[in-house]
This record gives C-alpha cells, structure tokens and sequence, in this order.
C-alpha cells in the first residue's frame, strides 16, 4: 500500500473525495492507498465470513461481522479510517450507516503482498492502541495465522492445517484445514 504525500495530513473528507472505485485507509492522517484484493485472498474472506456469521446466528448472538469494504473510524476521530478484512461488533452502539465508529471487537486481516507491512506493524499497534480486543493476521503466503489477544497480552501462531479458538467466544473454533483453497 503505497503512502501518498507524507508531509500532509489527510482526513476522513479526503477518503469520501476519492473517484469511484479508488480505495484508502487513514491511520493517524496518512493515507494509504488499497490494491485490488486476489481471488485467494476473497476465498479466505468469504469461508471465514460465513464460518463467524453462522456461529453467530446459530448462537443467536447480538455481535454483528462485517467484511470489507465496512468503514470502521478507529478513535472515533477524521483522522482513522480503516477497512478491515472482517470485523466483529458487539457493542451495536458502536454502529452506523456509515459503519463503526470506534473500535471493533474482533478483526481479521488477510495478507496479501502489498499489506504486509501495514498489517505486521502499523495496523498491529494502531488496532491495539484503539481498543481491538483480538487481532488475527491471516498469512496465506507464510501458512501462519497469528493471533493476538490484547486483553491477555497473548500472542499464539497456527498454521492453515490447524483448529483456530476464537478468544471473544468460548466455543468458537475455526478449521483452518476445512478452508478450500
């Protein structure tokens, strides 16, 4: 994701101004441009949409998950703007039309080649600072999921053959092996 001019600051008016089409995520000011996402990439989105959104229902649970693109305003400022892979709210307070303002309780990114960077290291701090309760980064290159649970202070790596716990649900698991990909 390439950082557009770094001597100035960007706010949320600059996101809604962009053409049709055109993605970004704002991280303390700084804008970052967004690459079309892989159809790898869209595969892992969608079975782990579908995997979170079923356990929810089944649960009848008052979470909602959203995927990308969803805006959620990190900091509840014009100055954090992301669009996190998946999302999971459950304060609904929290949610908009617009999207969520402050920060999710759950979210999960995909890698691809050009997120490394951001997701390794400025989303990692930026996601822990805000409030996330636990953070996956889902590597499909590297066959690593990480997650990371801020409210333990627990970081644990699996790989795409193993059983992932969700550490917001005591009884959600998810099959990394029962991915098709």
């Amino acid at each position: 994701m390439p950082l557009l001019q770094q001597n100035k600051e960007y706010t949320t008016d600059d996101i809604y101004a962009l053409p049709d089409g055109q993605r970004a995520e704002l991280i303390d000011g700084q804008m970052y441009m967004m690459a079309p996402p892989t159809r790898k990439h869209q595969q892992i989105l969608g079975a782990l949409y579908r995997k979170i959104a079923d356990y929810i229902d089944k649960k009848s649970g008052s979470c909602e998950v959203d995927i990308a693109p969803f805006a959620v305003f990190l900091n509840a400022d014009d100055k954090n703007y992301v669009e996190p892979d998946i999302s999971v709210i459950c304060d609904t307070d929290k949610l908009t039309d617009k999207g969520c303002t402050g920060a999710p309780d759950w979210i999960i990114e995909i890698v691809s080649s050009g997120s490394r960077r951001m997701d390794y290291y400025t989303k990692l701090f930026k996601y822990r600072t805000a409030g996330v309760r636990e953070y996956w980064i889902v590597d499909p290159e590297k066959n690593r999921i990480t997650v990371y649970s801020f409210e333990s202070d627990d970081t644990a790596e699996y790989t795409f053959l193993e059983a992932v716990k969700a550490g917001i649900y005591d009884d959600l698991e998810i099959d990394f092996s029962s991915i098709d990909i």
